[in-house]
């Protein structure tokens, strides 16, 4: 990540996350039991995946959530002047230093992961971003 991009991270946190605000603005039942089970998680990518078996709504709904993902994110980059990458990445390191316990995560190619009580280990592009 750029180091715009970290300014980006401040000006989201400011804004109180676009990500999670875009995830949680029309959630299904289903969606939110997917959350919460881990079946569904958050990435460093800035995007939900799919993490475990969900139905084709769940999976339709995850996908619909990225796309207007991806447009905040255009809009942010194109404001901001880095790429929709480094917008997407930073917005990222907010949604996953507020995941909850129980919730699933993962950090580049890896595994999914659950959430304990401890904090996660962001990627080290994360470490400035508030």
């Amino acid at each position: 990540m750029t180091k715009p991009a970290l300014m980006i991270a401040a000006a989201i946190a400011l804004a109180g996350g676009l990500g999670m605000s875009v995830a949680a603005s029309a959630q299904s039942a289903g969606l939110s039991a997917a959350l919460s089970s881990g079946a569904v998680g958050e990435q460093a990518d800035g995007y939900m995946g799919v993490a475990g078996s969900v139905s084709d709504t769940v999976r339709k709904e995850v996908e619909s959530i990225n796309i207007k993902r991806r447009q905040v994110y255009t809009d942010l980059a194109g404001k901001r002047g880095v790429t929709v990458q480094d917008a997407a990445a930073a917005t990222a390191c907010q949604t996953l230093s507020r995941l909850k316990a129980g919730q699933a995560y993962r950090i580049g190619a890896g595994a999914w992961q659950t959430k304990g009580a401890a904090a996660i280990a962001l990627p080290s592009y994360c470490a400035s971003a508030g």
